[in-house]
């Protein structure tokens, strides 16, 4: 394999199709047909499935296009240390949405003044469904919250996050699980790592939800505990960026539940320019 072959291989996957491929890569179409075959009777496995007019990647070629990827930004970071230049290239990070919205647009603004040639992709999720995208290698790093799995994944502690219980407003005061009238839980999906912390502390007094309603951010879930839909546990830093302070009842948590550290993760034993830039600006 050489990084010409391994950049038209990854074009193709990205394009979905040959066409597009050779539009991008400003190639004839049969030099980017015969450079795929040439490469898939090479590794003796086919790299791809047609699925109409658009190739998909098999599962051979999946693997492939993750090694692919980090061969050809080493390249190009070996290329840039040599010529005196900073980090560069794409950046996949993802990130809890709470952690996106208030605490990560004055660190990667930061970032992005001192390393512009970077070109940094942001995804939001859960902290299970975050750590399996990058134990996949989908993403570089990500920012979540304890308790996630932390086999082979190294980590740093980047702050900790006081949880808040929040119920509609006029709620009596809660200071024990058994003082809660509503239960009803609004929250992400089972991924979410603020939720097993919850559902934990409602555990431990024999107290199970009736239901859980699942939502796909906090302006959703938050608006539904003001009108009168259940409770949640929720960053507190969420309250203000939400716009909810005064239209819910907030109640603090035991620190067991309340302190909940955000980390970022990486895969065991992997460095790159960008990352490491990252965790530097972290620092």
């Amino acid at each position: 394999m050489d990084l010409v072959e391994l950049q038209i291989f990854k074009t193709v996957a990205e394009q979905g199709g040959i066409t597009k491929a050779a539009q991008a890569l400003h190639r004839v179409q049969s030099n980017v047909t015969t450079r795929v075959k040439q490469l898939e009777e090479r590794l003796g496995t086919p790299l791809f499935h047609r699925h109409g007019r658009r190739l998909v990647l098999s599962d051979e070629g999946k693997v492939l296009l993750d090694y692919a990827e980090q061969m050809l930004r080493l390249s190009s970071e070996a290329q840039a240390a040599l010529k005196g230049r900073g980090p560069h290239g794409a950046f996949k990070l993802g990130a809890l949405e709470s952690t996106a919205a208030t605490r990560l647009p004055l660190v990667l603004a930061r970032y992005h003044r001192d390393h512009p040639a970077v070109r940094l992709e942001l995804v939001t999720g859960t902290s299970g469904a975050l750590v399996d995208r990058v134990l996949r290698g989908e993403l570089e790093a990500a920012f979540v919250a304890e308790p996630f799995a932390e086999k082979n994944l190294e980590t740093q502690h980047i702050f900790t996050e006081e949880l808040v219980l929040i119920t509609p407003k006029g709620h009596r005061r809660v200071t024990r699980p058994q003082d809660i009238d509503e239960r009803v839980v609004l929250a992400f999906t089972t991924g979410c790592s603020y939720r097993r912390r919850l559902e934990s502390w409602l555990g431990r007094s024999s107290i199970i939800a009736e239901r859980v309603m699942e939502y796909g951010s906090y302006h959703a879930i938050t608006a539904c505990v003001a009108a009168g839909g259940g409770i949640a546990v929720v960053p507190k830093s969420v309250l203000r960026a939400t716009g909810v302070e005064g239209q819910v009842a907030v109640h603090p948590l035991p620190a067991s539940v309340a302190d909940a550290k955000t980390m970022l993760v990486w895969r065991a034993g992997h460095h790159s320019a960008v990352l490491d830039a990252l965790r530097q600006e972290l620092r």
